[in-house]
């Protein structure tokens, strides 16, 4: 008969080790992840639209010594260059000591999220209210939104080309919302379908109810919100015409849980994963052996499309321009090349059990969270990846010290998501989506793990590093 230390050491040999993360790290990793998180939850209060996410991205980069890339300026190994694409995508590099023909080592995130977007003829006034009208951006679930504090975000084009940032309901200035209707008449309402029950057109935004004027006139607090937006930024109405404003949760991000172990914000997806492949960048000492590319792009949440989006071919022209200083074509460097698609992944919930497979789930401090393939149903939209590049990652990452894990969007038939992984493997570039996992993704108030950030940022650091 096996003895239990005989029947112990078969299956070590032969079982995966899955352990919850804090049973596998040091004293002095926990004190790296708390500072780490720490800097992560600055960059998202600071970056609550794609815009200040570049803003913010650029700043960290030239104190780390980053410069504006130039077309056809000499590039010598070690040099830091970055490039922003229209203000709502940046590209990152660090030239290492082989040729770009020999490839590049890539992590694409992206840095927009779900929100409302404000419509190009937004004021009305109904009842005495003034409201404005949204268009929601990205996959949300619309009761989400109502009855939580909103702020008021974005820029403003004018005619003479002048671009005004305009910020309203930050800190201690009023806020914003979107009311909803009282228990007590809402019978008929309870009785539609989540997804039907506060309808798209209805995500209209209170902005005010005091008028101005005489008693008897027509939109008076219309008038008075119109010209508080005109003493604060001189727009006028015809302004929202060529303006980008997003209306984004009110307040910053939070520690969660008696033991602080989590943290609570807006724009997790995927800013927590944007800026782990940032910050492992700059935290670069060495001179990588293979160039190290960054990539923070936008619309990830509508399909990537667009001039800003990981479909469009700025990131080509970028790597284009590095590959010509190098006299590489870039199809070969795109062959030989590797990229980690850094995109968040969803968290096992016990209270959602149902709509998971929990053997093949990610799991909340079991570190980074690697997705072979994403797609929907039948793998619809995925890059899946093949077993040769997840062998190579598995390497890097335990090498590298990385706790992670691997896993499944939730059960084969309950839906799915996509990535920026497909745009990277179409390029013919080897690709493996790999991210933080989230509780509450797409929510105006969404939930990770500290020991799962710290150890995407380990991943996408022990990725740049890699021969």
């Amino acid at each position: 008969m096996m003895s239990k230390e005989e029947m112990k050491s078969r299956k070590e040999k032969v079982f995966a080790d899955a352990k919850n993360g804090y049973d596998r790290v040091s004293e002095a990793e926990l004190t790296e992840m708390e500072s780490y998180c720490a800097a992560y939850r600055d960059y998202l209060d600071r970056g609550k639209t794609e815009r200040l996410c570049v803003r913010r991205t650029v700043e960290l980069a030239q104190a780390a010594g980053f410069v504006p890339y130039r077309r056809g300026m000499a590039l010598c190994p070690g040099d830091k260059v970055y490039s922003i694409n229209r203000g709502k995508g940046v590209m990152l590099a660090v030239i290492g000591r082989k040729s770009l023909g020999e490839g590049c080592q890539i992590t694409a995130s992206h840095i927009d999220s779900p929100r409302l977007d404000i419509k190009p003829v937004p004021l009305y006034e109904e009842g005495e209210m003034a409201y404005c009208k949204t268009h929601y951006y990205g996959g949300i679930r619309k009761y989400q939104w109502v009855t939580i504090p909103l702020e008021l975000r974005g820029v403003v084009a004018m005619k003479d080309g002048t671009l005004t940032e305009v910020a309203l309901g930050e800190g201690d200035e009023p806020k914003f919302v979107i009311t909803d209707l009282l228990p007590h008449l809402g019978a008929e309402q309870g009785k539609k379908p989540l997804n039907e029950a506060f309808p798209g057109e209805n995500l209209n935004v209170l902005l005010g109810s005091r008028p101005v004027g005489k008693e008897g006139e027509s939109d008076r607090v219309k008038l008075h919100v119109m010209e508080k937006l005109y003493e604060k930024y001189g727009m006028t109405e015809a302004d929202f015409t060529s303006a980008e404003l997003e209306i984004v949760p009110a307040g910053t991000s939070t520690e969660l849980g008696l033991d602080g172990s989590l943290l609570g914000a807006y724009g997790h997806d995927d800013r927590v994963c944007g800026f782990a492949a940032l910050k492992a960048m700059l935290d670069l000492s060495d001179i990588p052996a293979k160039t190290a590319v960054c990539v923070l792009a936008d619309k990830e949440e509508i399909g990537s499309m667009g001039v800003t989006g990981m479909q469009s071919a700025a990131f080509d022209t970028f790597m284009g321009d590095l590959c010509e200083s190098q006299s590489v074509p870039l199809r070969v460097c795109y062959e030989n090349s590797f990229c980690l698609s850094t995109d968040v992944t969803a968290a096992y919930d016990p209270g959602f059990a149902d709509v998971y497979d929990k053997r093949n789930a990610a799991r909340i401090n079991y570190g980074l969270g690697l997705c072979k393939y994403t797609g929907a149903r039948g793998k619809a939209g995925a890059s899946d990846a093949g077993a040769e590049t997840v062998a190579y990652v598995r390497r890097i990452l335990d090498e590298g010290g990385v706790v992670w894990q691997i896993g499944e969007m939730g059960k084969v038939d309950a839906g799915g998501g996509g990535t920026v992984a497909q745009y990277m493997a179409n390029r013919n570039i080897a690709t493996l989506d790999a991210g933080v996992p989230v509780l509450s993704m797409h929510a105006p108030f969404e939930v990770v793990s500290k020991l799962d950030c710290y150890m995407t940022y380990k991943g996408c650091k022990a990725v740049y590093e890699a021969e």
